[in-house]
């Protein structure tokens, strides 16, 4: 699995794509709509029917695309809108078919010792 960090920028496909298309379509699809694509960004795409992700990685010296294609069942989640925040710890639980939004929160308060 690609590891995915803090260091990385993350772009998310709202909508899905056509697996169809291949790492120079992904790239050309970038550049229109998000601009050029620097170090260290990821850019995740999932096709219709939710059961697989492509990832497209920018490291520097080239790009990779990778692709994750669930055995079983589908993605439980993926962003409606833009306006929500993708940091790596999300993604990493989207890609192993969990629900950030269902998570328990990382820091919860601690009772008072007073």
């Amino acid at each position: 699995m690609i590891q995915i960090t803090t260091l990385h920028h993350l772009h998310l496909w709202i909508e899905p794509i056509d697996f169809r298309k291949g790492l120079d379509a992904l790239i050309g699809l970038c550049r229109q709509n998000i601009g050029s694509p620097y170090d260290g960004t990821i850019f995740a795409f999932r096709n219709k029917s939710s059961i697989a992700v492509k990832l497209l990685v920018d490291d520097g010296t080239g790009f990779w695309l990778c692709t994750k294609r669930f055995s079983q069942g589908k993605l439980n989640y993926w962003p409606k809108s833009l306006d929500e925040h993708i940091c790596a710890t999300t993604m990493a639980i989207i890609l192993n078919q969990g629900n950030p939004v269902e998570m328990r929160p990382a820091w919860r308060p601690l009772p008072s010792s007073a």
